[in-house]
Formats: structure tokens, sequence, C-alpha cells
């Protein structure tokens, strides 16, 4: 488990991703963001103080879920941007897709990306109801919406190979035993930041649909 800002960078550190340019661009994205809450609520105040653990270590905790090269990674109501732009920031090859629907949030999600040059992030500034369908490799969603209705909303994005990575809190295993009407391989893996958090992995077949009757004789 890691407990402490140090720990976190250590832990970051290790991963093969974090090169040290990948760790200018997180400690980048730190200051950045410690600038823009004191004009926006992005975070928590309070969080900010253990920003390596409680967001950027939060996020990069999904990645090793993820084999390289593996691409378009869509993060669904990202907000302050996690963790979309720390998957980016660790993997800047990879394009990285983040809805919100804000237009303050949107503004800083734009700026954030262009000052750490990932190119290859997009900021789709919609409701998600309204975002054009399309395929994603990889859907990440952080205390975006219940799982259920996540899954409503978001299917359309996903095939049966979708990797699905979603931070849950203490929510997570409730959250899944409630799914109903969906053939899935979803799990609950115990969160690297949070003893009492998890985080629900996995694919998604698709809804289950209702047997066919037969025909009568």
């Amino acid at each position: 488990m890691i407990a402490d800002e140090g720990e976190a960078r250590a832990w970051l550190r290790q991963l093969p991703e974090c090169d040290d340019a990948a760790m200018v661009r997180l400690e980048r994205l730190a200051d950045l963001l410690a600038d823009e809450n004191q004009r926006q609520n992005l975070v928590s105040a309070a969080s900010l103080e253990e920003v390596w653990r409680r967001h950027i270590a939060d996020s990069a905790q999904l990645v090793p879920h993820v084999p390289r090269g593996t691409s378009p990674w869509m993060d669904l109501g990202t907000g302050a941007g996690f963790p979309g732009l720390v998957v980016a920031a660790l993997r800047p090859d990879c394009e990285v897709v983040l809805v919100e629907s804000r237009k303050r949030r949107i503004e800083w999600l734009e700026r954030a990306a262009s000052e750490l040059g990932l190119t290859r992030v997009t900021v789709q500034g919609l409701r998600l109801e309204d975002v054009p369908a399309r395929n994603a490799a990889v859907i990440s969603a952080r205390a975006f919406a219940p799982l259920d209705r996540l899954l409503d909303l978001s299917a359309r994005f996903s095939t049966s190979d979708t990797v699905w990575l979603l931070p849950k809190g203490r929510s997570a295993q409730q959250e899944l035993a409630m799914v109903r009407g969906w053939n899935h391989m979803f799990h609950v893996e115990q969160s690297l930041t949070d003893s009492e958090a998890g985080v629900i992995v996995g694919t998604l077949a698709g809804p289950i649909r209702p047997a066919r009757k037969g025909k009568a004789s």
C-alpha cells in the first residue's frame, strides 16, 4: 500500500513508463493543478497536500492493467484530468480522449495538455450522452457515476475487448453486486493508494438478451 508522498514517487519511478521525461511532465502537472486550483475547485485543497498519492499514483495504478500500445483510451467525466492526464503523461504515444462537459474544466484540460506537450490528448467538451459513438480500447472513469448508470451511458464505446478501469472508492464491491442485465467479466481489485477503496477491472460482452421463445408445435 502506498502510504505517503515519498512512497508514491518511489512507486511511480518503478513503472516502465516513468522515465525522466515522464517524471518532469508529472511534476509540471502537479504544479499546474495547484495553480489552477486557486481559480477553480478542481480538487479539494486538502488533497493537494498529498497530490502524488491521492491523484497521481491513484491514477497511474491503472496503467499496468493495459499493454503498451493500446489505444485509444477514453476517460469519462475526467474533471480535473484524473486519470486521463496522468495516463497521457506516462504514455504520450497513446491517444487519450478526455470527456468533460463543464466549460472551465474543458479550458483547464486543454491548457494543461498543451503545457505538457501531450499532442495525442483530445478533449471532448460534451455531455457524455452527446459524445459520438466510437470504439475505445480502454475506458476509465473515476467516481463519475454509479456502475449501472455508467454502463447504460457508455457501453456504446465498448467492444468485447475493451478494458474497463473504474476506481470506485469504498463502493466498488457494492456497485458491482448491483449490476443487472449485462454480460461482463468485472472484478474488484484493491486500490494501491487507499486500503478501503477498490478498482473495478474487466471487460463487457454486452447486454443480456432475453431467450427466444420456441415456436409452438
